[in-house]
């Protein structure tokens, strides 16, 4: 049987034996192309879902999955998931009502050129790169597309699917100039593949990367810091970690206690917004059949919420904003959709360094304290001129640089790695720089 038929059969067999029952399927598929010299070198295609069962039977949940939708597969998830939720301690959980939620097609054609365009795009962004007489090997130039397909349905009423997708040129390289050798690495992601553009990736990695060539030491000593929106992008997926109800349910959260209090600079807010057109992290609904809606976390400094399942909002006394996040074979979690740091006015020149690279946050980086030190790349700024510095790095706790940003660039861009995001970069007063 197909998705949809398994679906029926499992929430009429749980009416049967009276438990309350939601049904996640989640299907995805995974194109991966490589070029090396102008020539595709390898293509692969992977597909991977199945059927998640989310029971609640007396108030305590219990989870199984399959991916083989025979009713003996079906009725065997059905009887694990029941006997798991029996030996849970007992709770209070319920799942949520909902109603029909609609078939929605985030995709559309997006990913539909044919494969010997993907492959091309691929080709011309390793072609792009080898034009500079820097570049000492290009390490991969690769197309990677992603399409994500979700179905749910519950005892409570639940009941919609959803199509969604993204495409992306990802690079690396090595630079020479002389003695001086930089190694980096370059991603562009888009909803639709026909936005893609493999030159103007090209100039961006080789821009990123060359400019790192020929860098001195830097000094120690506290300066004046403007963070690049890639590195923004990273220190906002550290500060979500205290913003996560499910962070907070467990006690975990230092913001806990700040509902309605200023958490950061006046100059900050941040949106969660699942429903932009073409987000790469836009959905209709959540993971529990939550419809979506545009979230304001923090609004000029000040923490309006938190983001929030049905489960962590009930364990806090909150209400959910919408943010339940699993797959058919993991268990409810929160998660964000489309994390958006809105621009400022700009950044005025100064002197000063430019951070232009963190490396190995989740090793430098404690969530729960906010304490950051991290080896670090950047340009150091003196008298409108800049200059390439490395072998350094910062340190720094995240919530007191937040409310030590002195100005929000205007240069906001779309960054994909671990998750979706849009940011611009951000000056602040002074941090610590340990170098020679």
């Amino acid at each position: 049987m197909n998705v949809t038929e398994a679906k029926r059969w499992l929430l009429a067999e749980a009416a049967v034996r009276g438990v309350d029952l939601e049904v996640l399927a989640t299907r995805q598929s995974r194109l991966f192309i490589e070029a090396h010299d102008g020539r595709t070198s390898e293509i692969s295609n992977s597909s991977r879902g199945g059927v998640g069962l989310r029971v609640v039977d007396g108030g305590k949940v219990g989870y199984a999955s399959t991916e083989e939708l025979s009713e003996a597969a079906l009725g065997w998830a059905l009887d694990e998931a029941i006997e798991n939720a029996s030996l849970q301690p007992d709770g209070a959980a319920v799942l949520p009502a909902g109603g029909n939620l609609g078939r929605h097609d985030l995709l559309s054609e997006g990913l539909s050129a044919p494969v010997e365009a993907k492959a091309a795009a691929a080709a011309n962004l390793e072609n792009g790169i080898k034009q500079d007489p820097r570049v000492q090997s290009v390490q991969h130039a690769r197309y990677y597309e992603g399409a994500d397909e979700v179905e749910i349905g519950s005892s409570r009423g639940v009941d919609g699917s959803y199509r969604a997708g993204m495409a992306a040129l990802v690079t690396s390289l090595v630079m020479r100039d002389g003695t001086s050798v930089k190694q980096g690495f370059k991603a562009d992601a888009q909803a639709d593949f026909y936005h893609l553009e493999p030159g103007t990736t090209a100039q961006d990695a080789l821009r990123r990367i060359g400019r790192q060539l020929g860098a001195r030491p830097l000094s120690t000593g506290r300066r004046r810091a403007v963070l690049e929106p890639e590195v923004v992008a990273q220190l906002l997926g550290l500060f979500v970690y205290s913003l996560s109800g499910k962070t907070v349910a467990e006690g975990k959260s230092r913001l806990a206690q700040s509902l309605g209090q200023s958490i950061a600079s006046e100059l900050i807010t941040v949106v969660d917004d699942p429903t932009l057109p073409n987000g790469l992290g836009s959905r209709p609904f959540d993971s529990e059949g939550t419809p979506s809606q545009r979230l304001v976390l923090v609004e000029n400094g000040v923490l309006r919420s938190f983001l929030h399942n049905t489960d962590t909002a009930r364990r806090t006394g909150q209400r959910t904003t919408g943010h339940a996040q699993r797959t058919y074979a993991s268990v409810l979690s929160v998660g964000t959709s489309n994390l958006i740091l809105e621009s400022g006015a700009g950044i005025p020149a100064g002197d000063g360094i430019l951070v232009t690279d963190l490396m190995g946050l989740h090793a430098g980086a404690n969530p729960i304290t906010g304490d950051v030190s991290l080896q670090a790349m950047g340009m150091e700024m003196i008298g409108g001129e800049q200059a390439p510095v490395d072998d350094f790095a910062v340190s720094f706790n995240l919530f007191e640089l937040l409310r030590q940003v002195e100005a929000v660039g205007d240069d906001s861009q779309w960054i994909a790695h671990s998750s979706s995001c849009r940011v611009p970069s951000l000056a602040v007063g002074e941090i610590s720089f340990a170098g020679s």
